[in-house]
Order: C-alpha cells, then sequence, then structure tokens
C-alpha cells in the first residue's frame, strides 16, 4: 500500500488547486465516480445480508458481517466522503427490512462512518502501509467505543421498547451490564477483520483505479 501522494490515481489529489463549490462537486462526483460509489454500495448491502453468528457470552444477537470491508475500501480509493456516502445508503437500504425501527441501522452507521474517518484522511495525505496501519489500529479502538455507546443508546433501549420494556426479562441497564464484554469484543473482532480483508484486496483494486483514471 506503499504510494506518493503526489502520484495521479484514486481519489482527488492533495496538492489539486481549489476551485468553486461546483467545480468540487464535479470533481468528486463525475458519472464514472458515481457508478463507482453505486456499486461500492450495491456490494456493502449485499454482503451485508451474509450474517455471521457469533454468540459471544450467550450473546445470540450479535451477527458479523463484512459488508463494511466494500465501504472502507472506496474510503482508501476515493475519499472518507464516498465511503460515508456508501454507508449511507447501505443503511437505508437495511432500513427498508429493518426489524429494528432502523435503531440497529443507525448504530451501523455511526459506528461506520467512525471507523473509515481517520484511515482513509490520513492515508490520503501519506500513503504508506505504517499509516495505514497505525490509523485503523486507532480506529479499531475509537468505533469500539462508539459502538459501546450505540448499544448502550440506542440499540438496548429500542429493543426494550420493542419487547414490551425488558431484554431477556432484564431492564436496559442490566442488559447492557450482562452483555458489555460481548458487544466489546464484538465490535472489536469486527473492526479488526474488516480491516485486515480491506487490506487484502486493496492494492488490485488500486491499480484498477489507476489504469481507469477514476
Amino acid at each position: 500500500m506503499q504510494e506518493n501522494v503526489q502520484n495521479e490515481g484514486a481519489g482527488v489529489p492533495i496538492n489539486e488547486k481549489k476551485g468553486g463549490v461546483g467545480d468540487f462537486f464535479k470533481r468528486r462526483f463525475s458519472a464514472k465516480r458515481l457508478a463507482v460509489i453505486a456499486v461500492f454500495c450495491a456490494l456493502a448491502y449485499a454482503v451485508s445480508l451474509w450474517e455471521i453468528p457469533l454468540p459471544l457470552f450467550g450473546a445470540t444477537f450479535l451477527k458479523l458481517d463484512f459488508g463494511n470491508v466494500f465501504i472502507l475500501l472506496i474510503s482508501f480509493l476515493l475519499g472518507p466522503l464516498e465511503g460515508t456516502l456508501v454507508c449511507l445508503f447501505k443503511e437505508g437500504l437495511r432500513c427498508l427490512t429493518s426489524s429494528s425501527l432502523c435503531a440497529g441501522e443507525l448504530a451501523n452507521f455511526l459506528i461506520t462512518s467512525t471507523y473509515l474517518l481517520l484511515p482513509a484522511i490520513a492515508y490520503h495525505y501519506r500513503r504508506t502501509l505504517k499509516t495505514v496501519l497505525i490509523s485503523l489500529s486507532v480506529s479499531c479502538v475509537i468505533a469500539t467505543g462508539v459502538g459501546l455507546l450505540a448499544n448502550r443508546f440506542i440499540i438496548f433501549p429500542t429493543y426494550a421498547f420493542l419487547f414490551g420494556g425488558s431484554i431477556f426479562g432484564m431492564t436496559v441497564e442490566e442488559a447492557f451490564s450482562t452483555f458489555f464484554l460481548a458487544v466489546l469484543l464484538f465490535n472489536l473482532i469486527k473492526t479488526v477483520s474488516v480491516g485486515l480483508a480491506t487490506l487484502l484486496v486493496y492494492k488490485r483494486l488500486s491499480n484498477f483505479f489507476k489504469k481507469w483514471k477514476i
């Protein structure tokens, strides 16, 4: 993943001359880039439907998916704005079949957008493997913290509301205390797994984007 920020390639060059708002949107949202965003949105959504149960410490509601790999990929390839948009569209599609009043999708959006922000920005200023590894490591910790907050104040209260005021016969506070370690480990496993999977496929996609000048 070693590259020079001055080289041509994926994303908008850092040293590109500034223009008006119209020029900015023309550069960032050309027909070719919009097509790529749409493809990555579809891939992120489709892959997110394949969920792997990860019942840590009896938390049977925890399920791992790799849809966020495509969100992190496009964040590295095009930029954090594009990654956030793909995340927003993907969660919007999942809201159409949500069983949690979109609480899970809102929480996923907050966690994922937090996760991608630091690595994507850092990489577009300094395109080295060291930068990616350090920023991803920090992001895993931050996103895990956001995940805990999202579960405590968004997901658990929503499920308690849906199931008559309790979760597995416990109050929100009791349930969160019981499953705290499970949620913590789950978010760490998910963010690390997504980061590793992204690193494995990034280089080939990066070369393709350079070839086609996307």
